[in-house]
């Protein structure tokens, strides 16, 4: 865990693939429940310490999580997320090229608990749940390509089974039809950016993640706009 910005409201860090952001059936340790411990031990704080859950992200995905240290900056930032007011950017790599060099996409999506998966359709369905999304093909190497993507609707799994929908499964997505998994079991798939008012000084925070330690990230980083 990386603390990439903290003030008295709110704590934004940098989740590393294979962490849960919230605790499930699972038993391990959330990300919650290490960053209460990490606030209790800076500050040294009697009893219990507060740290509320804002927003998730897929066990295999790394990136941008945001926090609050307030009940007041977990209302406000509940509401902000609802509203869409906050501004999130991922990244992802695919072994395909998308169709277009940039599009907006619009499906439906329908999530079945029993295994855990979403499905999208071009065309509304009972039960399914309107969800859209920008993207840009930003970088390529030799074998993959990165796509920037903005979200504006924020369902299960939407980036990626929207993507795998038009033929771009991201890289190590077995369960959205990528033939192989990456070694460390994560998904080619980051939370990138992130940008909203702050919820009680109402100042500008602009936060950006660093790409993972892997050779790919860091060589389709390098490459974008070259």
């Amino acid at each position: 865990m990386q603390v990439l910005y903290e003030d008295n409201h709110i704590i934004i860090v940098n989740k590393a693939p294979g962490e849960i952001v919230q605790g499930d059936k699972t038993g391990d340790e959330p990300l919650v429940e290490t960053l209460k411990r990490w606030i209790k031990d800076k500050y040294n704080k009697p009893g219990n310490v507060f740290c509320g859950v804002v927003h998730r992200l897929d066990r295999p995905v790394a990136g941008v999580v945001v926090f609050a240290k307030t009940s007041k900056a977990l209302s406000r930032l509940n509401e902000m997320f609802r509203n869409g007011d906050v501004h999130k950017t991922y990244w992802a790599i695919s072994r395909n090229c998308p169709p277009k060099g940039e599009d907006t996409l619009t499906h439906y999506i329908t999530t079945v608990e029993r295994n855990n998966k979403s499905y999208a359709s071009l065309t509304p369905k009972s039960g399914a749940k309107e969800a859209r999304l920008s993207y840009r093909h930003i970088a390529s190497s030799d074998r993959y390509h990165l796509l920037e993507v903005n979200l504006m609707t924020g369902r299960k799994h939407q980036i990626r089974v929207q993507l795998s929908s038009i033929g771009c499964t991201i890289k190590g997505d077995l369960k959205y039809g990528d033939k192989r998994s990456n070694p460390d079991g994560s998904i080619s798939l980051m939370a990138r950016h992130i940008e909203f008012e702050h919820p009680v000084s109402h100042q500008l925070i602009s936060v950006t993640a660093p790409v993972p330690d892997d050779n790919l990230w860091r060589a389709l980083a390098e490459n974008i706009n070259n």
